[in-house]
């Protein structure tokens, strides 16, 4: 049981919207969201805007494709957001990403823009896997939002679902 003084952590997991293949003698890491993609990032960026979503911190993988799917939430919830840029979201693994999260808990919220498998991992490792399941059965899409109250001293699999918002407009 929780102690009802406890709050809750905010823990925002943004996948980047869809990229195109990268181009002949083009890095992974310097892929571009393709059309598709920079419609999802704009939408994503205005659902989260409509629902009064404001991170404390934003940290972002320094791919091209994050930072282009992170752009829109400058311009839809506030252009002085408090983003970083951290290579360790694109070239680490999902425990990378935990230990960054786990770094960065004294904060209220915070939003983590990056890569799968890494994001699908720690969608499951949270919520916990039947709850992903039930969730994403086709795993964790380009440019979905998952919004997640973690619970001081309670491990993985014990977070609260609270919202996924998906670049379709729709939430769950």
């Amino acid at each position: 049981m929780q102690d009802s003084a406890a709050r809750p952590f905010r823990l925002f997991l943004l996948r980047h919207a869809q990229s195109g293949w990268a181009l002949p003698g083009q890095r992974d890491f310097d892929r571009a969201l393709d059309a598709t993609g920079y419609a999802e990032a704009d939408l994503i960026a205005e659902m989260a805007s409509d629902g009064g979503i404001r991170p404390d911190l934003i940290l972002c993988s320094t791919a091209v494709r994050c930072r282009q799917t992170v752009e829109p939430f400058l311009r839809t919830l506030s252009e002085d957001l408090d983003i970083s840029y951290v290579d360790e979201l694109y070239s680490g693994p999902a425990s990378v990403y935990a230990d960054i999260i786990d770094a960065n808990r004294h904060l209220t919220s915070l939003m983590i823009v990056g890569h799968n498998p890494m994001i699908d991992e720690l969608f499951r490792r949270f919520a916990g896997s039947q709850a992903a399941e039930d969730t994403l059965p086709h795993g964790y899409p380009p440019a979905a939002l998952a919004i997640l109250d973690v619970w001081p001293g309670v491990g993985a699999a014990t977070a609260t679902l609270v919202s996924l918002m998906l670049p379709t407009g729709r939430a769950k």
